[in-house]
């Protein structure tokens, strides 16, 4: 895990700590959102770069990739592949729609591809912390047509939902094309798309976008961010308890995966102190069906409205279990507002509080991966991409899954089969809806 103190970070790089979110939200490494922060903005950090902790500077990347995404060889450029539909993403959402392009008569490798950039089976879950072990996971819903089965739940989630991914791909013959980055998607001839990869270029008529969002970690700007002397860490950063040992933790966010952090990292280190914007809602009793489409429907509406979208957690609290009884009871899970600013040796508050830290972890979230849709000016006037469904309403041509409502293991499944399902309706180029 970097550190500032070693690592040469400018922890005063404007790049690192963006402004807060107004029209666009605002990313977590590299230049700060804004209404034209798709339209040719540098790409952003992904969760490579924040695999040790916040990205050493702006280096590498821009909205044609970072060079561990893969060099775009001279070779490739002069390749152009044309398909029906690029399915760009192989988590749970881009194999789900896989699958039901498959189901309707599909072709993988012929009629429709699947892009991967990370190295492996497994979408996200691959990047997590060895300490998040499957029985910690709230919960993962059968892919269609392959149930996951029991797993042992003291294994990390990232071997048992990886290898589960690997299962699939390889029941349903899918072909996924990793490490492939997609560096961009523009308008190509006779009304198809263009993708740009660092593999070569795909002419298609739809575009199936599951790219999720664990490549963009968010932090948000506090003032004296360049003048603290320890360390910064995301949550795409975090490797377990470990290295935070004898350390003072102040632990920002008030999300499941903060939650998690207090509760391992508390056992290990001298301090920690648990800071939100706002007081956390925990949910008592089970998270059943009813709740579960409130939540995702509460999602939809900002969506359908063209405002960034808020995760399904965020409007649903969190988990009451008892471990999280026994976090509250011990005072590990009592929360503080807030604080105001960053300090040389901590956080300081309004009021004048102030705490010791040596390092803060950021357990701030994500936003979506989008940047290579920039070309196709996709976003509102409001920051966010008004999306009907998984049809994007300024372009049909795109379908976006794990965004937005569907950004949750149940949506995930749902949605890939209607953009599945939508893109398979669309008029051919040149051609009338009927």
């Amino acid at each position: 895990m970097k550190d500032f103190r070693t690592d040469g970070v400018n922890p005063a790089d404007p790049a690192l700590h963006p402004a807060p979110v107004r029209a666009v939200p605002a990313e977590a490494v590299g230049p700060a959102g804004g209404p034209g922060a798709q339209d040719g903005a540098a790409r952003t950090a992904g969760a490579r770069g924040a695999a040790d902790g916040i990205r050493a500077g702006a280096a590498g990347g821009g909205a044609r990739g970072s060079e561990a995404g893969g060099a775009r060889t001279a070779d490739a450029a002069d390749e152009v592949d044309e398909v029906d539909v690029v399915v760009v993403g192989a988590g749970q959402a881009g194999l789900s729609a896989a699958y039901h392009l498959r189901r309707t008569g599909g072709e993988p490798g012929r009629d429709f591809v699947v892009l991967d950039r990370s190295p492996a089976p497994g979408g996200a879950w691959q990047h997590r912390w060895p300490s998040l072990t499957y029985g910690k996971v709230h919960g993962l819903h059968d892919l269609p047509g392959l149930p996951l089965g029991d797993a042992p739940a003291d294994r990390p989630s990232s071997e048992v939902i990886g290898g589960y991914f690997a299962r699939y791909e390889e029941e349903f013959g899918l072909r996924v094309r990793r490490p492939v980055e997609v560096l961009s998607v523009s308008e190509g001839g006779g009304g198809r798309l263009l993708v740009r990869t660092t593999a070569g270029d795909w002419s298609a008529r739809a575009l199936i976008n599951a790219t999720g969002t664990w490549e963009r970690p968010f932090i948000p700007h506090y003032p004296g961010a360049e003048t603290f002397r320890g360390r910064q860490v995301h949550t795409a950063g975090y490797r377990g308890p470990a290295d935070f040992a004898g350390e003072r933790v102040v632990v920002v966010g008030g999300g499941t995966s903060a939650v998690q952090h207090l509760l391992e990292v508390s056992e290990v280190a001298a301090s920690t102190l648990w800071v939100t914007r706002r007081p956390p809602v925990f949910h008592e009793g089970p998270f059943d069906e009813r709740l579960g489409r409130e939540a995702v429907a509460r999602v939809d509406e900002r969506v359908r409205a063209g405002l960034p979208p808020r995760s399904v957690v965020s409007v649903t609290g969190l988990l009451m279990n008892e471990e999280v009884r026994r976090g509250r009871e011990s005072g590990v899970l009592v929360r503080r507002p807030m604080f105001a600013r960053l300090t040389p040796d901590g956080v300081a508050w309004k009021d004048g509080r102030t705490a010791v830290a040596d390092t803060i972890l950021w357990a701030t979230g994500f936003r979506a991966a989008l940047d290579h849709l920039a070309p196709l000016r996709l976003r509102e006037k409001g920051g966010g991409i008004h999306v009907e469904g998984t049809r994007v309403v300024r372009d049909p041509r795109i379908h976006l899954v794990g965004y937005g409502p569907s950004a949750s293991t149940v949506g995930a499944n749902r949605y890939g089969r209607v953009a599945a399902r939508e893109v398979r309706r669309l008029p051919a180029p040149g051609t009338a809806a009927a």
